[in-house]
């Protein structure tokens, strides 16, 4: 990256971390079962909600156990269950006709990630409904109240009940974007572990390591904070203590139920701290490929931690730590080396490969201008990196890697 360039980004950064404390964050309330959301409505006078899920989420039965706690209530609720993975615009648009149609007054977002954003895309659409999504993407183009959002994370990864985000697929250009704003952060978030014990194992582990990148990425970048390292240090403790046993065993009530709180803490510190460049290339594979985004985070996350070397030795030392791999007397580079290599065994672990199999060469210049144009100015990586270095990425995730592996 060229001179100019990191001046000003690190310039941008300086000015939004000065500015931190005088912005409108907050953190959403927690409700911990499905069961109380009737009188939460009731409490905000809301009696038709639109619950914006996936198909899956109702094919699994999930679904039910949140409609049933509405058909007792005498609660009258709409259904969009359509939600794909990394939502489109066309998406959005089919849920909020269901919205109007039935003149519902608030949003639930039911599901993992995908749903939660439609929810809250839902939601912009009500707000600014002569703006199209693509001119809003960003950072604080919104500006205006969102009706009553509620959001019941049924994965524990995405922390999308936490944060001021929702990240939407242009149906036309396939371009990932995401639109940033306070009025986006849900008012309530249910976290409740009933929901999750039914998950497949391999949506355990990728959602799983969905919320470790976002504890990491938010730990090392520039624009941290007391309170959001304290939530990164303790989302991390938690995965590395609860992650295996969801994955083991998915009916373990307390294990899921530490992983919701895991990505709850990592949803908040992401939030305020944002997160780097593993997103931003994990953002340009989901859209282009449709690659779930909580593994193609999983890919990714050690190669780009080796990448940016002794820069942070020291915060992977205190990530260490919380995951039980090293002491505070290790040195830092051998504490950074045995974080890297436990996230590599958790992969393993987990049967998570070290490629993306769906990048075709051609397409690279164009993935990295979007991670470029994504990350830069906007996160606080704690190396820069532009376009061209960034490429480098995308051709080690095409690369058959068992030979290296195995040297």
């Amino acid at each position: 990256m060229n001179i100019f360039k990191k001046i000003y980004c690190r310039s941008f950064q300086t000015v939004f971390k000065i500015a931190l404390p005088f912005l409108p964050y907050r953190k959403p309330k927690i409700v911990s079962a499905l069961s109380d959301i009737p009188s939460v409505l009731n409490k905000k006078k809301k009696s038709c909600p639109v619950i914006i899920t996936d198909p899956g989420i109702a094919k699994l039965g999930i679904l039910s156990m949140l409609t049933d706690v509405f058909d007792n209530a005498g609660i009258e609720y709409h259904v969009y269950d359509k939600t794909v993975a990394n939502p489109t615009t066309d998406t959005v648009e089919e849920a909020l006709a269901i919205y109007k149609d039935n003149k519902c007054d608030c949003i639930i977002g039911f599901g993992g990630g995908s749903s939660m954003d439609c929810a809250k895309a839902v939601g912009v659409r009500i707000a600014r409904p002569k703006t199209h999504l693509s001119k809003l993407g960003g950072i604080l183009k919104v500006h205006s109240k969102l009706p009553l959002l509620v959001a019941i994370p049924t994965t524990a990864g995405t922390g999308s009940e936490t944060t001021l985000a929702a990240v939407i697929v242009d149906a036309t250009t396939r371009h990932k974007y995401a639109i940033n704003d306070f009025p986006l952060i849900p008012r309530y978030a249910v976290l409740d572990p009933k929901v999750t014990l039914t998950l497949p194992a391999s949506i355990t582990a990728t959602t799983g390591m969905d919320a470790l990148t976002h504890a990491v990425e938010a730990y090392i970048g520039n624009s941290t904070t007391p309170g959001t390292r304290k939530d990164a240090l303790m989302a991390t403790e938690l995965i590395f203590n609860n992650l295996d046993r969801a994955y083991t065993n998915g009916s373990d009530t307390t294990a899921r139920k530490n992983m919701l709180k895991a990505a709850y803490y990592a949803g908040c510190a992401f939030t305020k701290s944002y997160v780097g460049y593993v997103h931003a290339i994990a953002h340009s594979l989901g859209g282009e490929y449709n690659v779930p985004h909580g593994l193609a985070n999983a890919v990714i996350l050690p190669m780009v931690l080796e990448s940016y070397g002794e820069s942070i030795y020291t915060k992977l030392h205190d990530l260490a730590i919380a995951a039980g791999v090293a002491d505070k007397d290790m040195p830092d580079e051998t504490a950074a080396k045995a974080f890297i290599q436990a996230v590599r065994d958790m992969k393993a672990r987990f049967n998570i490969g070290d490629t993306i199999p769906e990048i075709k060469e051609a397409d690279i210049p164009k993935l990295a201008g979007y991670a470029d144009k994504e990350a830069n100015p906007l996160y606080p990586v704690p190396v820069l990196m532009d376009a061209k270095t960034l490429e480098q990425f995308y051709y080690k995730l095409m690369k058959d890697n068992t030979c290296e592996n195995e040297v």
